[in-house]
């Protein structure tokens, strides 16, 4: 699998401090824990962690090229993520 990282996203990544290769361990051993079958192409949410930091990883694949495009990373915030960042809290 080839990662694509588009400006926005590595630059993001650096003021998160998030590196490629905590990226490439959150697509290999995280859990996808939403789908987005209505984008185009369709994306998926997944979790890692690197440590005892939650990273969330925002991808799309192209199963022609076997390429992943990055589109986000960041660590969830508690304000919007239920314990365990897998489930988003209810806005009111």
């Amino acid at each position: 699998m080839k990662l694509i990282f588009p400006p926005y996203v590595l630059k993001r990544m650096i003021e998160r401090n998030i590196s490629v290769d905590k990226i490439r361990q959150v697509l290999e051993n995280g859990e996808v824990i939403e789908e987005y079958w209505d984008d185009d192409p369709p994306r998926y949410l997944m979790l890692g962690w690197s440590e005892h930091r939650p990273i969330h990883v925002v991808g799309e694949d192209d199963e022609k090229t076997d390429e992943t495009t990055i589109v986000t990373a960041y660590e969830p915030d508690r304000k919007h993520w239920k314990t365990g960042f897998r489930e988003r809290k209810k806005i009111r």
